[in-house]
């Protein structure tokens, strides 16, 4: 819990300072319309709404760790927040208005899979203050964080390259969408960097709310001789780790590679090798406080990668890899930071 909190804060202070210069360039650090937001740093009279993707507010990944960053920001400042559940994209447009005609001073939406729902909700209300995670909306009344995923996923393919047994090594994505693809493209880069001879297989589940069908795709993967599987499929992903931990519990030596929270917290570290995290929770926290604070920034964009402390590896990962891996991902890190190395995302 430590390294997870020192994350969001290093987190918290690289966007205080990009999405501050953004906001002011665009803006004049005013909200939109031109008029300042004022404050008394209390969230009492604020309401702030997110909507989750088909993966739920529990699927342990993506989603809860947007929603837990809503409840750490209720209890710290009194804001009303709430979240709505998507079953599917059909119920994304209909979630966010939902918000937006109640008179929520912040709607989140959490995935790529909203970008044109948000587009039109945002088109369509342009008095309505929007947050967007994983996708872009070019609007004024939108602010939009990515992340530099395949960053993270080339350190965890350095761990796994190099922690192998069986030089077979799995990915499960969720849609093939940019989003995953990044995740997955860096992460073959990573193994391959480390240990050109490893086979990789990468399989796209179609889905980030199937955990019977994460659960099957990580049997074949381990039953052709897989002994790591890295997934970024939200909930699809806990059936992943729900056969890593049978076959564990059989003597049979498996690993998963946890993404964006350090999933071993909720998994254990009997199979959990290490996460990559991304900072989900610290992104959510800066935009939904700034608001609060009077430093709305809409329309504004960024880009979070490793220079940011936005992705990377728990402290946790000192359980279960080794030292001399760690210090090699250390290498590569500072590497791709200062640009010797360009990880490939698509």
């Amino acid at each position: 819990m430590k390294k997870t909190f020192s994350f969001m804060l290093m987190l918290v202070v690289a966007l205080s300072l990009v999405l501050s210069a953004c906001g002011q360039d665009k803006n004049g650090g005013k909200n939109e319309g031109g008029t300042k937001v004022e404050s008394d740093g209390s969230g009492k009279d604020f309401k702030i709404g997110m909507v989750t993707d088909v993966g739920g507010v529990n699927d342990k990944s993506f989603n809860q760790s947007a929603w837990e960053a809503l409840q750490q920001l209720k209890a710290s400042t009194g804001a009303e927040t709430k979240f709505l559940e998507s079953k599917g994209e059909a119920d994304m447009e209909p979630n966010l208005n939902n918000f937006v005609r109640e008179g929520y001073s912040l709607t989140w939406g959490i995935g790529m899979l909203f970008e044109d729902a948000m587009k039109k909700v945002a088109s369509e209300n342009p008095d309505a203050k929007l947050g967007l995670i994983d996708a872009v909306v070019d609007a004024p009344n939108v602010v939009s964080v990515t992340f530099a995923e395949e960053e993270g996923s080339f350190l965890v393919g350095v761990v796994a390259g190099l922690v192998t047994k069986s030089n077979n090594i799995g990915f499960v994505g969720g849609m093939e969408i940019p989003v995953i693809t990044r995740f997955a493209k860096g992460f073959e880069a990573g193994i391959k960097a480390v240990n050109p001879d490893a086979k990789v297989t990468i399989t796209y589940s179609g889905a980030f709310d199937k955990p019977d069908l994460g659960k099957s795709i990580a049997a074949t993967m381990y039953n052709g001789g897989a002994d790591i599987i890295f997934h970024a499929s939200g909930g699809t992903g806990n059936g992943v780790f729900n056969e890593a931990i049978e076959r564990k519990k059989n003597g049979k030596e498996v690993w998963v590679i946890g993404v964006d929270k350090d999933q071993s917290l909720e998994f254990g570290d009997e199979v959990t090798l290490t996460s990559m995290m991304k900072g989900v929770e610290a992104a959510v926290t800066k935009v939904s406080k700034d608001l609060i604070d009077g430093n709305w920034h809409g329309g504004s964009h960024e880009v979070l990668g490793l220079k940011d402390n936005a992705v990377g590896l728990p402290e946790t990962s000192t359980k279960n890899v080794p030292e001399d891996v760690l210090k090699k991902v250390e290498e590569f890190k500072a590497k791709i930071i200062s640009g010797e190395i360009t990880v490939p995302g698509e």
